[in-house]
């Protein structure tokens, strides 16, 4: 049996990073250093996870990182006050403030105060005008980009390309759907109260699952040959694991490409980051 290709993400998050490598450092020989400031409040697992693999990532691009963690009782004037500093400071370049923030503090206060020019995943709104726009305002949420980095990667094209998205978020859904319009594919947009959902998904070439729902794609939803991009990030109770929007033991048998959960867009994330911080040190610097 045909088994499909699987679409990993270590092998596009380290292409990525060796493009960086000699950007980072032309920066430093003319004395600025890539910075991302990290704004964490609280000590969620997922954001401490994420956080070891941006250390990381940007460890091996040459990116500094300056950490300001607040407690989870904090006020909103601390937060605010960490937002105006990282403004302030003309040696950071990005900022990633991990989402969602505590239900005692106002998230969409925080996103529209900090500088459009730091915001490296796409939480103000000038951010998102960009993405929407198609102008080079601010930068894209990661993990959208993280998909169109995937694909471009392992060579498959999106000029005319039929891609369904299932995902209306502002987080994967919108911004996926708009930048794979810009370049040029043909964008059907879904969720999870689409009518006849698995046969509007049997229609696409590639199929982007971002709907933050365990299993919703299965083998009805497929059809030879397809690309499969799993988006979500879900735990499942009964195997106590991480797994994706897709069932991939249905799934992979039967489509021609398929990304793993864990182990796919989720690995190209924290590199796209560290792209968008070096590119905004460059801008800084133009």
């Amino acid at each position: 049996m045909i088994m499909a290709e699987l679409l990993k993400g270590a092998p596009v998050a380290a292409a990525l990073t060796e493009k960086l490598i000699p950007r980072a450092r032309a920066l430093s020989e003319r004395g600025i250093i890539p910075k991302l400031a990290i704004l964490r409040v609280g000590a969620r697992d997922d954001d401490l996870a994420y956080e070891h693999g941006a250390l990381k990532r940007c460890a091996a691009a040459g990116i500094a990182v300056e950490r300001t963690i607040l407690d989870a009782d904090g006020t909103q004037a601390e937060l605010m006050g960490a937002i105006d500093r990282i403004n302030a400071d003309a040696s950071i370049h990005g900022c990633l403030m991990f989402r969602p923030l505590p239900k005692t503090l106002d998230e969409a206060v925080a996103c529209a105060a900090l500088d459009p020019a730091k915001d490296v995943d796409c939480i103000t709104s000038g951010s998102l005008y960009g993405v929407f726009a198609n102008r080079p305002v601010g930068f894209a949420p990661c993990t959208a980009e993280a998909v169109i980095e995937l694909l471009d990667f392992y060579g498959y094209g999106l000029e005319g390309a039929r891609v369904t998205v299932i995902g209306r978020s502002l987080v994967i859904g919108k911004p996926v759907s708009m930048m794979l319009q810009a370049r040029n594919a043909t964008v059907t947009m879904c969720h999870t109260r689409t009518r006849d959902l698995a046969a509007e998904c049997a229609k696409a070439e590639i199929l982007v699952a971002a709907a933050g729902s365990l299993g919703c794609v299965g083998a009805d939803s497929v059809a030879p040959g397809q690309v499969v991009v799993d988006v979500g990030i879900n735990w499942d109770e009964a195997s106590r694991k991480l797994a994706g929007d897709v069932v991939y033991d249905e799934v992979e048998p039967i489509v021609g490409a398929i990304t793993p959960v864990p182990g796919g867009v989720g690995s190209v994330t924290t590199a796209v980051l560290a792209k968008h911080v070096v590119e905004a040190a460059e801008r800084m610097a133009a």
